[in-house]
């Protein structure tokens, strides 16, 4: 039996402590895991619409809920989900690159794109929704590895090293250029972006300024150094993160602090 992944990591969930939802990751099979990185589900039940804003991964998600099951490419821009009455979406979140080999085909066409699932599993797939949103999670988590794992692909070594990339801009704020992540495994900047375009769906920059966006959303509150903290995440001057933060967040850096310290 699978269980909640054991993190208090909010990243991309905009101003998590308020949401009006509850959230739970799973881990998947062992045999998926070169591919996916967890399973997520979200329950809901509400008297008044909730709008909840999403920074989103360099990740695809492949996505049950009702009436509209879907493979959500990378969304590179603004992203809000609206949910409303009562409701449940069952998901996994595949690793960078790691959904390269269940598409075959390069992962930045379904970029910005919501497809049906039927489209890139097959006919049969949207048959999958109704057993899965009707259980409790942990027999969902088991639905879900099922689904994955009777059109498991082979291991795709290229997809697993350009995750580790990706893994590698995540895990270090001190990489700041496409150039220090082609240096550091040791491929050219041409290589590392095809790369990227194929596996990951989004160019290296993107990737490097998303993470980042991440960590400052994570460290925002009234008291945070915003010019140390945007040196330190590689922008030249406090004026272009703003820019960037606020593109991407919907608001400015002390105006999401202040949201977030909100009683």
């Amino acid at each position: 039996m699978t269980s909640p992944v054991p993190s208090d990591d909010t990243r991309g969930i905009l101003n998590a402590r308020a949401a009006r939802f509850r959230y739970r990751r799973h881990t998947c099979h062992p045999s998926l895991s070169p591919f996916v990185e967890h399973h997520w589900i979200i329950r809901w039940d509400l008297e008044e619409p909730y709008e909840q804003r999403v920074v989103s991964h360099p990740s695809v998600n492949l996505v049950f809920q009702e009436h509209r099951p879907q493979v959500a490419g990378v969304i590179t821009g603004d992203y809000v989900e609206t949910l409303t009455g009562a409701g449940v979406i069952v998901a996994t979140r595949f690793r960078p690159g790691g959904f390269r080999p269940f598409l075959g085909a390069p992962v930045s066409t379904v970029t910005n794109r919501f497809l049906p699932v039927s489209e890139i599993f097959g006919p049969s797939a949207d048959a999958a929704a109704p057993a899965m949103l009707a259980a409790r999670d942990a027999e969902a988590v088991a639905l879900l590895d099922e689904f994955l794992l009777v059109r498991l692909p082979p291991r795709d070594p290229t997809a697993e090293q350009v995750g580790a990339m990706v893994a590698g801009i995540m895990a270090s704020p001190e990489i700041t250029r496409v150039d220090d992540v082609a240096a550091r495994h040791g491929v050219t900047v041409r290589t590392l972006q095809r790369l990227f375009k194929e596996y990951v769906g989004v160019p290296p920059k993107w990737v490097i300024r998303r993470y980042r966006i991440h960590e400052a959303a994570e460290q925002a509150t009234s008291a945070t150094d915003w010019p140390r903290l945007a040196a330190g995440l590689g922008y030249s001057d406090q004026a272009h993160f703003v820019r960037d933060f606020t593109s991407v967040v919907g608001m400015s850096p002390t105006a999401y602090a202040r949201a977030v310290e909100a009683p």
